[in-house]
């Protein structure tokens, strides 16, 4: 039986950096709401309470609230482009169709 709602499991476990897992939205919020003000007023924390409320509430789908939580709990650094990176198309072989 699918258990909905707050007590919806999530597919995997959500680890968290100190404590046991998170494992059902309902977890995940009460995480959520033992931020300090500061931390919860970040834009990461915002989307990931808005995630789970969707799940749990309006039947939104759930691994979109654990890939929220997991964005919150492990922000990647400031994305910026780097052009030696970049993969130049010199060198590489054709098709046969171009040839």
């Amino acid at each position: 039986m699918s258990k909905s709602g707050w007590y919806a499991h999530f597919r995997e476990p959500v680890p968290v950096p100190k404590g046991e897992p998170l494992i059902t939205l309902r977890d995940a919020g009460a995480y959520v709401t033992r931020l300090s003000k500061t931390q919860y007023d970040g834009v990461g924390w915002q989307n990931a309470m808005y995630a789970l409320i969707q799940a749990a509430e309006h039947g939104g789908p759930v691994e979109f609230a654990r890939l929220g939580m997991m964005q919150a709990l492990y922000p990647k650094g400031e994305q910026t482009y780097n052009r030696d990176r970049k993969d130049s198309h010199r060198g590489r072989r054709k098709l046969a169709r171009d040839r």
